[in-house]
């Protein structure tokens, strides 16, 4: 009788390069058979969320593929589980979108989204810990000259930003190029591409140098698409700027920035909006020394974020009842969530009905995870802390979220929720930007100050 085979390692790295590749082949196949025509738009706000799904989709093609040419020689801790849960996300949020916008196909859709949501899934479980090359990027101290620069005065090179990022996208190499943004306002609607690699771009500080725009769901738009500012293309630096939409704050969903670039940071900006200011959509995120403003869910997505020694201010809204944090962690084994370490959270005193109630956050998918680490809660924070999304109460034991040594007068556990997925004596240092978005291998070189641990 002919003996069964053990399943070797060398079988086992084949298996998953071939799960992989099928990932990919039938993300392409629902690329190509049912979003491409876009048949089924009827109005506007369809015709919306398909061009969202192209973009989507191309996404998740461009981080599977990342992880089955790399695959054994990733450069950093988190590469292949990072990239596949990214496509995951951007699977899911076409999904949402056509959902949200009523584009239905009776049993394609459907069948399509399971399909292609169920071998990613199936890729994500794998255990990728080991294929790593660890390589430590060289320190530095960041970037010098600038390659271009940006005017409205016609000083620079180009008087509009996204001519310099069409021209920094279009390079040759991969090295590092600079873009000076001088002061001004730039009213105009700036998009960063996957081919846009190693960009950073400095402003000469926050208040100074602006990228404003004012589109939101009142006007017909979706989150993706009413963002002033995006960016896909990895390693993405921004220093010394403001990103702000002034739809207001009965506009609903407008986003000022959206942004998944891989291994990301943003040091002195500023992120100004109501509803959804912040959209960190996926993929490894820093912020230091950040301002954001908000109303309703101003800091969402499902990026491995980590937020630190920043400014959270939280703006006045006519419902009276704000939400800091909404994540959008949808499997368990997804490398996401969202980390607030060594920050404030405050009212904007300055506006009518300044102690506007506010909660932490609460849970977009049903494995959001959220943590505050060592900030200052101000007043205005509900004792009860989190809040249920619209009443479900289905998730509020598969959720993560957590606070550990927080201050303030907000910072109390003593009346928080009694969810199973809430802790308040916490284990932390896995959130860590060490651990949790690998940065010790890779924010050195941005020259750019952090705290690897607690």
């Amino acid at each position: 009788m002919r003996q069964r085979q053990p399943f070797t390692l060398n079988a086992k790295h084949q298996f998953k390069k071939i799960s992989i590749q099928i990932a990919l082949d039938q993300v392409i196949q629902s690329q190509t058979h049912y979003l491409l025509p876009g048949s089924k738009s009827k109005n506007d706000l369809q015709k919306a969320a398909l061009a969202d799904c192209l973009v989507l989709f191309e996404n998740a093609v461009f981080r599977l593929n990342n992880t089955l040419n790399q695959f054994g020689h990733y450069k950093h801790n988190m590469d292949a589980q990072t990239w596949v849960s990214s496509a995951l996300t951007n699977i899911n949020m076409c999904r949402t979108s056509l959902t949200d916008a009523g584009v239905s196909d009776n049993i394609v859709l459907p069948l399509m989204f399971q399909n292609v949501t169920e071998l990613t899934s199936n890729c994500l479980a794998f255990d990728y810990m080991g294929t790593s090359t660890n390589n430590l990027v060289n320190a530095s101290n960041g970037p010098a000259e600038a390659n271009l620069v940006v005017a409205q005065d016609g000083s620079g090179d180009f008087e509009k930003i996204q001519q310099a990022v069409d021209v920094a996208s279009n390079r040759n190499g991969t090295e590092r190029f600079v873009i000076h943004v001088k002061a001004g306002t730039y009213q105009e609607t700036v998009m960063i591409g996957p081919k846009g690699i190693n960009i950073t771009m400095i402003g000469d500080g926050i208040g100074q140098t602006i990228i404003t725009g004012s589109k939101s769901s009142s006007g017909g738009y979706t989150s993706l698409s009413s963002a002033t500012f995006g960016v896909i293309g990895d390693g993405f630096l921004a220093r010394d700027l403001t990103f702000r939409n002034s739809a207001g704050p009965t506009s609903g969903q407008a986003v000022a920035l959206v942004t998944q670039s891989d291994l990301s940071a943003y040091y002195h900006c500023s992120f100004e909006g109501n509803q959804d200011t912040l959209f960190a959509v996926a993929n490894r995120q820093f912020y230091r020394a950040c301002d954001i403003y908000g109303t309703v869910d101003f800091i969402f997505g499902n990026a491995a974020a980590v937020f630190q020694n920043c400014n959270i201010y939280v703006r006045t809204t006519s419902s009276n009842l704000n939400t800091i944090t909404a994540q959008g962690r949808e499997n368990p084994n997804q490398n996401s969530g969202i980390v607030i370490q060594n920050s404030k959270v405050t009212s904007v005193t300055s506006e009518p009905n300044s102690t506007v109630l506010t909660y932490l956050g609460r849970p977009w998918k049903d494995y959001s995870q959220t943590i505050f680490i060592k900030t200052f809660l101000d007043s205005l924070i509900d004792p009860a802390g989190w809040l249920a999304w619209n009443g479900n109460t289905s998730n509020l034991e598969t959720l993560y979220y957590a606070e550990y040594k927080n201050t303030g007068p907000g910072s109390s556990t003593a009346q928080r929720v009694k969810w199973g997925g809430y802790h308040d004596s916490p284990e932390v240092s896995q959130f860590t930007v060490g651990k949790f978005i690998s940065g010790d291998s890779w924010l050195p070189a941005l020259g750019i100050p952090f705290t690897s641990g607690l």
